[in-house]
């Protein structure tokens, strides 16, 4: 009975992460530039206890009892597929219309400011130093461009026209125009990416552990190969239907360890009674 309520607890704290990553992927439904998580399973360590050697009986199922402790989860993925483009007519929205192209954003971090990625692509114009505006994304963070920096126009600006290539041009009130190439990069391995929070994510740490190197990971596109569309915004890629029907699921799967607990508890009890 122990050994009963061993494995449904340790499935349980297991589907309760499951449970974890799919209401995150519900509550990003309506995130611009979301990408949803799968989680899957595998069984834990088990035992095998073979049949007894003079038992010759022939059977048409497995020989022996094969007794696990559980099931853990294995592994969880990102779904990097594109989500449904969102019109918005606003000149500072832009959606990547490929899968694993992502936006280059500057941000402070711990030992400095680092580069990380993202797919949302709402920005804004920001004031910055010397009567100057900054292409910055909803968090404040500066948009680099493709030399590493944040963009930055001499302000005012009136409007930015986007050119195929991912060049911005910039057009100020006296009609002079400025023009600044946005990063675009591609994450050939987006799985090995760091998430740091809905929608930014960053190069992993621990890059001989996982024996990959920062070229075998993303590679900087320009030109026709990077597709950006204007006036555009990429929605959740989040399947409403999947992640209801996945809850459900785990959901049943979790009140039936739990019963086995229970149940396991009951028979303990009638087990402790006996005189």
């Amino acid at each position: 009975m122990i050994r009963t309520m061993t494995t449904a607890v340790n499935t349980m704290n297991q589907l309760q992460n499951n449970l974890d990553i799919i209401g995150n992927n519900l509550s990003n439904i309506g995130t611009h530039g979301y990408k949803s998580n799968q989680a899957s399973f595998q069984e834990m360590l088990y035992q095998q206890f073979n049949n007894d050697k003079a038992d010759t009986a022939p059977r048409q199922s497995p020989e022996g009892i094969r007794y696990g402790v559980g099931a853990m989860l294995g592994q969880t993925q990102m779904n990097w597929k594109v989500g449904t483009l969102q019109q918005t007519g606003r000149n500072l929205d832009f959606a990547l219309t490929e899968p694993k192209n992502y936006f280059n954003v500057i941000v402070q971090g711990p030992d400095g400011p680092e580069t990380v990625y993202t797919r949302q692509g709402n920005f804004y114009l920001s004031p910055a130093q010397g009567n100057r505006v900054a292409l910055v994304d909803g968090e404040g963070n500066a948009v680099a461009d493709r030399a590493g920096n944040g963009i930055t126009f001499n302000g005012p600006v009136d409007s930015i026209e986007l050119k195929a290539d991912g060049t911005l041009v910039a057009q100020s009130a006296n009609g002079a125009e400025q023009t600044a190439e946005m990063a675009v990069t591609l994450i050939e391995r987006p799985n090995l990416l760091t998430r740091l929070s809905s929608t930014h994510f960053t190069l992993p740490s621990n890059w001989e552990e996982l024996n990959v190197t920062e070229a075998d990971i993303l590679t900087e596109i320009a030109g026709p190969e990077v597709g950006i569309q204007q006036g555009a915004l990429e929605g959740s890629n989040v399947d409403y239907q999947k992640e209801m029907t996945d809850l459900i699921n785990v959901q049943r799967a979790y009140q039936f360890n739990s019963r086995t607990v229970s149940i396991a508890d009951q028979m303990l009890g009638l087990v402790n009674n006996i005189r």
